[in-house]
């Protein structure tokens, strides 16, 4: 059940991103997908909130604006998680947690190492690496790390 409940999240998503590429502006393609009350979280240089602007109509998805081209897209449980890089410009992850199949929080980490990790109860051991960050070019520059625990 929690396979076909993540391909669903992940096939919803990736309808997002595609919805997003050629909305000029219309966020009428995504009402539906995405709560209205959206919670957004945002880690990077203030001048990148390039998914907000796109997903509030503030900003058309034109050939000035900043494109979003998913490198992969994974799911755990309710949370789907897309990567992807513009050459050494640009790497972002954004993590998208669902309820009831419609997008209620939305984190975007723009130019940042993400780790995604389980949390676990004081005096276990070790804490479980879910996923981590694979940006291209890494070895040609230095990124903040943060972990999100879930």
């Amino acid at each position: 059940m929690n396979s076909e409940r993540e391909n669903n999240n992940k096939a919803i998503v990736k309808t997002l991103y595609k919805a997003l590429a050629c909305t000029c502006g219309d966020t009428k393609k995504v009402t539906g997908i995405i709560v209205d009350d959206l919670e957004w979280w945002f880690h990077g240089p203030q001048n990148c909130h390039y998914m907000m602007k796109l997903l509030t109509g503030e900003q058309s998805n034109n050939n000035n604006s900043f494109k979003f081209e998913p490198r992969s897209v994974d799911a755990i449980d309710d949370r789907v998680i897309v990567e992807g890089w513009e050459g050494a410009k640009a790497y972002w992850v954004h993590v998208w947690t669902f309820k009831d199949g419609v997008i209620t929080q939305f984190r975007e980490y723009f130019n940042t190492w993400l780790t995604v990790t389980e949390l676990r109860p004081m005096g276990w051991l070790r804490s479980t690496t879910l996923w981590q960050s694979h940006p291209r070019d890494l070895a040609k520059r230095s990124l903040p790390g943060l972990m999100l625990a879930i």
